[in-house]
């Protein structure tokens, strides 16, 4: 290792125990839009599978992070349906390492040791018969798991889950088995490809690209998740980018609080103006009524019969 590599090595140790030392709690539920794996490809001269097999290490190294931070739940956007238009000899090796990780994971101790529940989200029925094998080896390996959750987002796109669950509403309302006064948040979450999801509370892209591209629209744009934007390359994506992620949801989380607080405040001063122009009324009242000295059995009978007087009006 030459030495500028010590020094960054170092520096880098060193920024990540600071922003360790920053952030508190942290969210419960990441949604990550895992980008760049063939641009980090071919920056180094090599296929878009060597790059997606690079990212699946960051993936796992993730999930230590999480593990570490208590972070609950994690959403990883693996293959999206736009993916499908991608050309075959991309997509082949793709599917097999989806499927290589699926089993590793399913095997791996840590998966174990952690408690981590694997579940798909997404078209997974599109998918080649080999993943999907995988996809239910991998859920039913981890089904009894329930101190943490990996979502895997498979043939997956936002709309397409909501028009799915829109179109399943409207069928049962058609068909009588459901009244459409009684359609709610929880009617459409229950048809959201058949997983509850908790909301998303920071959604992360790699590569460089400052959008959601259809990603968890209901648990992250519902929940108005906070979302960081970095240019690392997914297979460089590091645990002091993950950190410093952590720090921009606290500090819009804090942002948040203080504008509530501020909010409140705003609220008690104007309701307390209102109050005080209508005692100021009803002292006027008690005054015409109640000239000169008033015992204070005559100002309480007079201020109850000046409350019953507004409320009549």
């Amino acid at each position: 290792m030459t030495l500028r590599s010590r020094l960054e090595t170092l520096f880098d140790d060193t920024y990540e125990r600071v922003l360790r030392r920053e952030i508190g709690d942290g969210p419960k539920h990441v949604a990550i839009i895992q980008d760049g794996n063939r641009r980090y490809a071919r920056s180094r001269g090599d296929d878009a599978p060597d790059g997606h097999r690079a990212g699946a290490d960051t993936t796992e190294r993730v999930l230590d992070w999480c593990a570490d931070l208590g972070v609950e739940e994690l959403t990883l956007y693996a293959f999206s349906t736009e993916n499908f238009d991608r050309p075959d000899d991309e997509l082949d090796p793709l599917f097999d390492l989806l499927e290589d990780k699926l089993r590793e994971f399913a095997d791996a101790d840590r998966v174990h040791e952690q408690g981590v529940c694997i579940r798909a989200l997404g078209d997974v029925g599109r998918l080649p018969e080999r993943v999907r094998d995988a996809v239910e080896y991998a859920e039913s390996r981890t089904a009894g798991y329930d101190e943490f959750t990996l979502n895997i987002a498979l043939a997956y796109g936002g709309r397409n889950e909501l028009l799915g669950a829109v179109r399943e509403v409207a069928r049962d309302v058609a068909d009588g088995d459901l009244a459409a006064d009684d359609v709610g948040v929880a009617e459409v979450e229950s048809r959201l490809y058949r997983r509850p999801v908790r909301d998303v509370d920071l959604i992360i892209r790699t590569g460089g690209d400052e959008r959601t591209s259809n990603f968890l629209p209901w648990h992250a744009n519902g929940n108005e998740a906070a979302a960081y934007f970095c240019s690392p390359y997914w297979p460089e994506f590091s645990k002091v980018d993950f950190l410093r992620s952590i720090r921009t949801y606290e500090a819009r989380e804090e942002s948040w609080r203080r504008t509530r607080v501020e909010r409140g405040a705003a609220l008690v001063r104007s309701l307390a103006a209102v109050e005080l122009g209508e005692a100021k009324a009803v002292a006027a009242r008690l005054r015409d009524r109640l000239p000169g000295e008033a015992t204070d059995e005559e100002l309480t009978e007079a201020l109850e019969t000046g409350a019953a007087g507004e409320a009549a009006d």
